[in-house]
């Protein structure tokens, strides 16, 4: 019974961790106020009310459900979890009402490809009025990636101690690189000549080429940015290379005001017709 007690607060705790993931930046003071709620509700048990081994059964089953239905929501997966409480109440009369506890909180897991593992620790104070809860140390380590742009990130979700940002910022980043992946893999698959992956398809850059017009180039960068606020966003640059008699050849400027052109292509179209629209450009003599 104990050990079928201590499985469901585990899969509550993982519950708790994905259900953050989903949801949707609100205001700031919103935010403060779900932290704490989700943080609470992490940790209260309700086994008072199962009144045999089967109701235990029955609520495991439940979570166990949910946790599925929010993993494959979310992609994020948590494999490991465990907490220590440290009891830092004061004994001393004036701080009697006053109860402090400390959680140490430890856990790994997965956002598709990405693992992680957090260390955190939370302290709740409690008085006759109200209960507050705040991270007071957040430490993630990441497994080595190819995705340099999470470094940056992770080193300033723990400065912040935002376990919320970080949740959905990986989420979300996760999303739109296996976005760019697909993308990358439709077009190499489409024009198989006039498309290169020089690094694969999991990385940031798509190089055009044309039989039919050696020498000339197009790159694409495409990188996933993660902002100062969490927000994820895709960042797609041109840079067009042509050999040098071309470039004196070119009186309009065409190749230099190019990549401004693909921004504002990017705008008008999106980025799959965009980059369509580019690889027809350079490429429609090869497959007509």
């Amino acid at each position: 019974m104990d050990a079928q007690r201590a499985e469901v607060r585990a899969l509550e705790a993982e519950i708790a961790a994905l259900r953050r993931a989903c949801e949707e930046p609100r205001a700031a003071g919103e935010d403060t106020w779900r932290a704490q709620k989700s943080l609470r509700e992490m940790y209260q048990s309700d086994s008072e009310g199962w009144a045999s081994s089967k109701d235990l059964r029955s609520h495991l089953g439940h979570l166990e459900s949910e946790l599925l239905f929010l993993s494959t929501l979310t992609g994020i997966s948590v494999r490991n979890y465990s907490m220590k409480t440290e009891d830092l109440t004061n004994t001393e009369k004036k701080e009697k009402s006053i109860m402090k506890v400390l959680q140490r909180h430890r856990l790994s897991g997965n956002c598709h490809m990405i693992t992680f593992q957090l260390e955190f620790q939370i302290l709740e104070i409690q008085n006759k009025e109200s209960l507050s809860s705040v991270i007071t140390d957040l430490n993630i380590i990441m497994e080595p990636t190819e995705y340099s742009e999470l470094s940056e990130f992770v080193s300033r979700a723990e400065e912040r101690r935002d376990l919320l940002m970080f949740f959905r910022s990986l989420h979300f980043f996760v999303e739109w690189c296996e976005y760019r992946k697909r993308t990358f893999e439709h077009f190499k698959e489409k024009y198989p000549a006039a498309v290169h992956l020089p690094e694969g398809a999991a990385s940031s850059c798509m190089v055009v080429r044309s039989a039919c017009q050696p020498g000339f180039e197009l790159v694409i960068i495409w990188r996933v940015q993660i902002d100062e606020e969490g927000r994820v966003l895709p960042k797609l640059d041109l840079l067009p290379k042509a050999p040098q008699q071309a470039l004196e050849l070119d009186r309009n400027r065409v190749l230099e005001t190019a990549p401004l052109s693909f921004r504002a292509l990017l705008g008008a179209l999106g980025i799959e017709a965009a980059l369509e629209s580019l690889i027809k450009s350079l490429c429609t003599a090869d497959y007509d």
